[in-house]
């Protein structure tokens, strides 16, 4: 929908700091926001283009690094085993209270700009970052939602809490769940789980498998793990949500 205008910005969390990348459309007047959460990896180039390509598409979009309790400002892992060694150490140190003041700071900083729409609120996220999109749907005001095979959704909530899965009947909006059916990382008995967590909440919902995919597939910037045909189908279902629910 043309270009946009990206920003590297600082919030403030619980008097520190935390990066986040906003890309702000084209179009004219207050918009829709969507909160992109990031892998295990930083917000790095792939979060980057992920963010912009949502605002391509008419939204605001900010990608905050809610990872930065654990490790230095601006840090990206590479796609690589040490890098996932790396990543995987940060998950421990996630607790509710953290991520919860990190989307609150996140949503206040949205409100004070000019360019959003507060009414309208809608969120993405991969991996872990699913995980997050999931926790925000059932925590906050969230319109849509996206969960990009969202890692422990059905085993465990972060810092010991109760498991994410449990708060599902707190979900207002609607929610989109990809899996790969070859993800090592989520057995289909957790995927099962969670479709019957949404359907007995009655929560408005899609929940997509895509067979022949793994962990990962809409990583387009990583030929290992990326599958063109199931993460076209995401993002296509994805904009289609957004669109229907955010404006």
């Amino acid at each position: 929908m043309g270009n946009v205008r990206t920003e590297e910005v600082k919030l403030t969390v619980d008097g520190k700091e935390m990066r986040a990348f906003l890309a702000l459309p084209e179009a004219s007047g207050p918009r829709p926001a969507v909160i992109v959460f990031q892998e295990i990896f930083g917000v790095n180039a792939h979060i980057r283009d992920v963010t912009a390509r949502v605002a391509r598409e008419g939204y605001v979009a900010i990608a905050p690094d809610y990872h930065h309790r654990a490790w230095a400002p601006g840090t990206e892992l590479p796609y690589d085993d040490e890098g996932m060694k790396k990543g995987m150490e940060v998950i421990p140190k996630l607790t509710f209270e953290g991520i919860e003041a990190d989307i609150n700071a996140t949503i206040s900083f949205l409100k004070s700009r000019k360019e959003v729409n507060p009414s309208k609120l809608g969120v993405m996220g991969f991996c872990i970052g699913g995980h997050m999109a999931y926790l925000a749907a059932a925590t906050q005001p969230i319109a849509a939602a996206a969960s990009f095979y969202g890692g422990g959704i059905a085993t465990f909530g972060p810092g010991g809490t109760k498991k994410t899965i449990e708060r599902t009947g707190d979900i207002k909006g609607k929610i989109l769940c990809f899996f790969g059916k070859e993800d090592p990382m989520i057995s289909q008995d957790q995927v099962a789980a969670i479709k019957k967590a949404l359907e007995e909440h009655k929560v408005r919902h899609e929940v997509v498998v895509y067979d022949n995919a793994s962990h990962a597939f809409f990583r387009d910037v990583d030929p290992r793990m990326h599958r063109e045909a199931a993460a076209k189908d995401a993002w296509e279902r994805t904009k289609r949500l957004f669109k229907e629910e955010l404006g």
